[in-house]
């Protein structure tokens, strides 16, 4: 919530360097890229003042947010509103549980939300947006941590904030400096940053990113090659006594355009591709041992190993299906067809 700002305070903070031309001088483009340059300078100030009481207020919000027992509360109104509610969102599909409240809700009844042991966050570019006060109030009468987003140190949240993350006094890309742009950027990459410190101080896996991302192109990433393979059942193996023409009945059956061969104890010692039947055709071999033919010490993947690498794997070495082991002992086959179905690929 972007409070306005009185004129002298405008002209204080004006910068001619960034001044727009006139609109029969400027291309829509030149507008585009003036804007994206405003927002890249706000960036560049927020993280120099990270070299200062930010950067020590950010590890504060950080160890505040890690020793709570509870929840993370964001909460703000308008354009703070907004990027409040992202901000929830990327902590708690980052493992750090929060949600957004909205202020006024929470002035008839969702304070009811809000518990001892969770920490508060609150932005307001201004520090003075009026809907926040009873929120603001609840934290003080309950001692519930409050971390502060604004501007404005001495405003009335950020003189309340337990935590005060003061950011710089930035120009807005708008051209009157004064719609919430480069404010709400850099507020935004704030929150990023709290998530990215959380999640990297919780240990926080790829594993689990894909358990609270189960759907979409993002958990398609991160599926193992367990989830994704054929089991036992559908392997196409043969032993490494058998003779040819067991392979070529195997691998017209399971259609991999591949066999594996196994020693007496189960291990995968080779295998024998479409490739190799075509370089070795000839009429003796129905009747040549597998041994002659495979190609030993297979390339293969461990289950656990994410089907992104396994199709990294295949595009290297220009294969079409790989089998998945474990101890020495083929567990499962997956081929490009499978990551293709998955997503993956």
């Amino acid at each position: 919530m972007n409070a306005p700002a009185s004129s002298a305070l405008r002209d204080d903070r004006r910068d001619d360097s960034f001044a727009v031309p006139s609109a029969h001088l400027a291309t829509t483009r030149d507008l585009g890229i003036r804007s994206l340059q405003l927002g890249i300078a706000a960036l560049q100030e927020a993280s120099a003042a990270f070299q200062g009481r930010l950067g020590a207020a950010f590890e504060e919000a950080v160890q505040t947010i890690l020793q709570s027992k509870g929840r993370v509360i964001v909460s703000g109104i308008g354009k703070s509103g907004h990027v409040g509610r992202k901000i929830a969102a990327t902590l708690a599909s980052t493992g750090t549980h929060a949600f957004f409240v909205h202020p006024t809700e929470a002035s008839h009844g969702d304070l009811g939300m809000i518990a001892r042991d969770d920490v508060i966050i609150a932005l307001s570019w201004s520090g003075e947006t009026a809907e926040l006060s009873d929120l603001v109030g609840f934290s003080r009468r309950f001692s519930i941590p409050l971390v502060a987003i604004t501007r404005n140190g001495e405003s009335t949240l950020g003189r309340a904030a337990d935590v005060l993350l003061e950011l710089p006094r930035v120009r807005e890309s708008c051209p009157h400096d004064l719609a919430p742009t480069s404010s709400s950027l850099i507020q935004l990459a704030l929150g990023d940053a709290l998530a990215v410190a959380l999640l990297e101080r919780r240990g926080f896996t790829s594993a689990r990113f894909h358990t609270l991302h189960p759907g979409g192109t993002l958990a398609a990433r991160l599926k193992t090659v367990q989830q994704v393979m054929h089991g036992p059942q559908d392997m196409p193996l043969v032993s490494e006594t058998a003779l040819m023409s067991e392979v070529l009945i195997e691998i017209a059956a399971r259609r991999y355009g591949c066999v594996g061969v196994t020693d007496a104890a189960g291990r995968l010692v080779g295998i024998v591709t479409d490739g190799d039947l075509r370089r070795h055709m000839g009429p003796a071999l129905l009747d040549t041992p597998v041994s002659a033919v495979m190609t030993r010490d297979p390339i293969t993947v461990e289950p656990h190993k994410l089907a992104q690498a396994a199709l990294e794997l295949m595009n290297r070495r220009l294969i079409t299906a790989v089998f998945a082991v474990a101890d020495g002992r083929p567990v499962g086959i997956v081929h490009v067809h499978d990551l293709l179905r998955a997503g993956i690929a």
